[in-house]
């Protein structure tokens, strides 16, 4: 992989796995900087390194979807205003793209799925955040809630994400980190974790309860809010015993709510 000549290194350190990328562009690297402001870590060591290169605004790949492959001992990343690969042994790769932090947010998000697969974590298409201790997820699809129940929190919850959850295994149980990963709400996540504590799936209506989940429909609907883009047989078997091994673990339970503060009453 040719490298760019590097003249700024930030290290982004989310989930405890701290990530360099280099850029020889100096504007960019403040972009970089205010973009992922609390999770810029220059004293971690860095577990993996990106180059980056800036192309001018257009179309790079011919896929408008994310593409993650593994060819020639090397991760692809393509979507149609990035291309990135990344040897996974040498722990370095490459990033090309125009002027915008937004595609390092898929492609830090995708190499974070890939590593978390092989640990027994995953990434979540959730709202997370914690309150005495610990952490609650709110998993759901678009308009399911999670930016509205992370709106109505109360001050002594401090989120981690309304966005995407990041869920790593301890021993046997799991920890919820935050990250800046944001969504509607367009604020990053706080830079702390906590035990995990219990999965709510979202569902707007007309009053607040809480149903518990079997564990077979828990695995199915955790599954389908799961971040993950390779079509790796051997690593979309791990997320799977991941996720079952989460729904064995932690409470998974439906909720649905009104949106409303009284919602916070059942939680924590």
């Amino acid at each position: 992989m040719r490298s760019p000549a590097i003249t700024d290194e930030l290290v982004i350190d989310i989930g405890k796995m701290p990530i360099a990328v280099r850029t020889d562009n100096d504007e960019f690297a403040a972009i970089l900087e205010a973009r992922y402001c609390g999770f810029i870590n220059p004293a971690a060591t860095p577990l993996f390194a990106f180059d980056i290169e800036l192309v001018p605004p257009g179309k790079i790949a011919d896929t408008d979807d994310v593409e993650v492959g593994f060819e020639r001992g090397c991760w692809l990343i393509e979507r149609g205003d990035l291309r990135a690969e990344f040897d996974p042994i040498a722990r370095r790769g490459r990033i090309m793209h125009s002027a915008n932090p937004y595609s390092i947010d898929t492609a830090l998000r995708i190499l974070h799925s890939l590593v978390l697969a092989r640990q027994g974590g995953m990434l979540v298409h959730a709202a997370s955040a914690v309150r005495n201790g610990k952490a609650f997820l709110f998993a759901g699809v678009s308009e399911a809630g999670k930016t509205t129940i992370s709106r109505l929190a109360p001050p002594d919850v401090a989120l981690l994400t309304d966005e995407i959850s990041y869920v790593r295994r301890n021993g046997h149980s799991y920890i919820a980190h935050g990250t800046p990963f944001a969504g509607e709400l367009a604020k990053i996540g706080e830079k702390i974790e906590a035990p995990l504590a219990a999965i709510y799936l979202l569902h707007k209506g007309q009053e607040n309860s809480i149903e518990p989940v079997g564990q077979t429909d828990a695995v199915l609907l955790l599954l389908q809010n799961v971040l993950f883009f390779a079509h790796d047989p051997e690593l979309v078997g791990m997320v799977f015993e991941s996720a079952c091994a989460v729904a064995r673990q932690v409470s998974v339970a439906r909720l649905t709510f009104f949106p409303d503060a009284r919602v916070w009453e059942l939680i924590g």
